[in-house]
């Protein structure tokens, strides 16, 4: 079924997925939330929404993974101080994962679209601090637990807008300056699109030639848009961004919640 869907597809929207995906994979990796692009996209193009998580996945694994291993080659994440969030973040993950397989596709297609605004709005209008005080102070352990299982479920679930939700979080709860809870967002992004990736792939919903096309195109976005966020980030694509999600999300709220086409 997924194979056939993907051979249903023109090479133009093909292209536009392709596209799509390099573009969400720079986003994500410099202020997350490239799942806000790829997820609209994906549903756009005609997929059923249990098939465009599960393919959503897939491409983001590459993309999380290639900026988390860059962030972490330039010392800018520590594996040991956050063993607690990577634990939360795989079970939530999982859970979640779960939860959305046994979800109604007619409910994923009412949920979605208001995620995705609901998060649109919310990177809209929410204050980033430049820099937190005192950031050689020790790292909450306690507080890993309860950020980690609450987004690491959301990915799961649903994920757009996660690796926005853990930079903005990090930076509120822990004394790390914008570059460090990047690092954070990147490596916990990937672990939750691992581990739910894998609870996808036991379900069948993973377009796999789809996913794995749009994942090296996510991985070569995630490459450059690491390195242009460690060599001193890019704030001007933040507006940009937000009006392309916005009227994706737009789009699909007209098509799914008033049948237009």
């Amino acid at each position: 079924m997924p194979f056939a869907l993907e051979l249903a597809l023109d090479p133009s929207t093909l292209a536009i997925l392709f596209a799509v995906a390099f573009t969400a994979g720079f986003i994500d990796a410099i202020a997350g939330g490239g799942g806000l692009l790829t997820i609209p996209a994906l549903l756009t193009a005609g997929l059923p929404p249990h098939l465009v998580l599960g393919t959503n996945k897939l491409s983001a694994t590459f993309g999380s993974a290639t900026a988390s291993y860059t962030f972490y080659r330039r010392r800018l994440f520590e594996p040991v101080v956050w063993r607690r969030a990577l634990i939360g973040t795989a079970i939530g993950a999982a859970v979640g994962a779960l939860l959305a397989q046994f979800m109604p596709a007619s409910w994923l297609n009412q949920l979605l679209p208001l995620v995705v605004s609901a998060c649109g709005i919310y990177l809209l209008f929410s204050k980033v601090p430049a820099k937190a005080a005192g950031e050689a102070a020790e790292i909450g352990r306690r507080r890993q637990w309860p950020q980690s299982l609450s987004l690491g479920f959301y990915d799961g679930v649903a994920g757009p807008g996660t690796g926005a939700f853990w930079t903005v979080s990090s930076m509120l709860l822990y004394p790390l300056d914008l570059l460090r809870a990047s690092g954070v967002a990147r490596t916990m992004n990937f672990v939750s699109n691992a581990v739910a990736l894998a609870v996808f792939i036991v379900g069948g919903h993973v377009a796999w030639v789809l996913g794995i096309g749009m994942g090296l195109a996510l991985m070569t976005g995630a490459y450059f848009g690491a390195r242009t966020a460690i060599g001193g980030g890019s704030r001007f694509i933040r507006p940009v961004f937000i009006l392309v999600v916005l009227a994706m999300s737009l789009r699909l709220a007209w098509q799914h919640w008033f049948g237009a086409a």
